[in-house]
């Protein structure tokens, strides 16, 4: 693709102010939520910037905290953040994994004790993902080891015939998903959890091209293409029944635009024109649907149940979708996709990003810019994974695509 001055001037501005913000906010930030005494990360920080060192400490926020270290020493070099991520793996290790029953807990308690020991699909993934990239920095062959367990705990403990389930005791019985569930139903199954195994997994397999992972991935992306691609309404379905019948009217932009690249990048990471052909002609129908639709006053709406829009602007939401538009204009050099990542950028700049001394990222804001006062700045869902992931994958594609020119 030949960029033009206009967006070789567009990409050098976003690389260079997202990373400004990788480095002088949102690293620091998390640098100081380490625990220097019990081990990990803080679990709780509210919206008025008060900490509380003994709230629980979510799992999947440790992982997160863990992939988002390891990925900013990978791409910065820096020796400091190699430690952090150390900190982090170290608490993985020790705390959050079920040396008994396998698998990782739904959260442990301040000083690491198990505070909730909740099993679920979701979890096991982030924490895969997350030792992946630790591997990927310090070559400790143990943490692919533990990845390549808990890949086992999922296919042989959280699948059935149809496909993956989510939720489970500390043994693996199973049990409610009130942790994946919202919008007024209890799903069984669900978009949200089998993205992430597939995130996992394509890391696991960029990691070490094991062919049952490979045979997993193509079972997955066959799952996208026949079951939870609604090819008449351009959309994903969003939670499913056991046999992935979809039980709601619901339309989730911010999963559907973060499935676009994240399923592209699988794409290129296996490089199998049986897959690409079947799904890339999706993932560019998701990023034209999405930027047609909930594209709307410089940012992302996050969701339509049953024809109603909720216009709330969620700081997650709106950083995969300036990685989703920013994929989107790589792959068919439309200069509109790169025009609305930049935009969407510029409302996070001055609507979600936090300008207070000791905060990082507002959760959510109103239609209008202004913040949510309830919620917190850090909790077990509020972490550097989204943020931080925008700024490295911005600054890695906005690099090869000047590259190669």
């Amino acid at each position: 693709m030949k960029l033009t001055e206009k967006e070789k001037a567009r990409l050098t501005a976003l690389e260079k102010e997202t990373r400004s913000e990788l480095e002088n906010h949102i690293i620091p930030f998390w640098e100081g939520m380490k625990d220097e005494e019990r081990g990990g990360f803080y679990g709780l920080l509210d919206y008025d910037l008060n900490l509380d060192k003994n709230a629980v400490k979510g799992c999947i926020l440790n992982s997160r905290i863990l992939w988002f270290f390891s990925n900013a020493y990978k791409m910065l070099g820096e020796k400091e953040l190699f430690y952090y991520a150390r900190h982090a793996y170290a608490f993985l290790k020790e705390k959050c994994l079920d040396s008994k029953n396998g698998g990782v807990f739904w959260s442990v308690n301040a000083d690491g004790s198990v505070a909730d020991s909740t099993k679920h699909t979701y979890n096991q993934a982030f924490a895969i993902y997350a030792l992946c990239s630790y591997f990927e920095i310090s070559h400790d062959r143990a943490a692919l080891e533990t990845a390549f367990d808990l890949f086992s705990v999922i296919e042989e403990k959280c699948t059935d015939e149809v496909g993956y389930l989510e939720a489970f005791t500390r043994d693996f019985k199973p049990e409610s998903n009130e942790k994946l569930s919202e919008n007024g139903v209890m799903a069984e199954k669900t978009m949200n959890t089998l993205l992430h195994v597939l995130e996992a997994y394509t890391d696991l397999y960029r990691m070490s091209k094991d062919a049952r992972v490979k045979e997993r991935l193509h079972f997955i992306l066959r799952q996208f293409e026949s079951k939870i691609w609604n090819s008449e309404k351009k959309r994903q379905e969003v939670f499913f029944d056991k046999n992935l019948n979809t039980l709601i009217d619901l339309y989730s932009y911010g999963h559907d635009i973060e499935t676009s690249w994240l399923m592209d990048k699988c794409l290129s990471i296996l490089g199998e024109d049986e897959y690409t052909k079947l799904l890339a002609p999706i993932t560019e129908t998701i990023a034209a649907q999405i930027h047609g639709i909930a594209y709307k006053n410089h940012s992302l709406l996050n969701e339509c149940e049953r024809g109603t829009d909720n216009t709330t602007r969620i700081w997650w939401v709106q950083a995969e979708s300036v990685v989703g538009f920013l994929n989107a204009f790589q792959k068919t050099g439309n200069e509109t996709y790169l025009e609305t990542a930049a935009d969407i950028w510029a409302f996070i700049e001055e609507h979600l990003i936090d300008k207070r001394n000791g905060s990082e990222w507002f959760w959510c804001t109103d239609e209008n810019g202004n913040p949510e006062p309830q919620k917190p700045i850090v909790e077990p869902w509020k972490c550097p994974y989204h943020n931080g992931r925008m700024c490295f994958e911005v600054m890695e594609r906005a690099e090869k695509m000047k590259d190669e020119n």
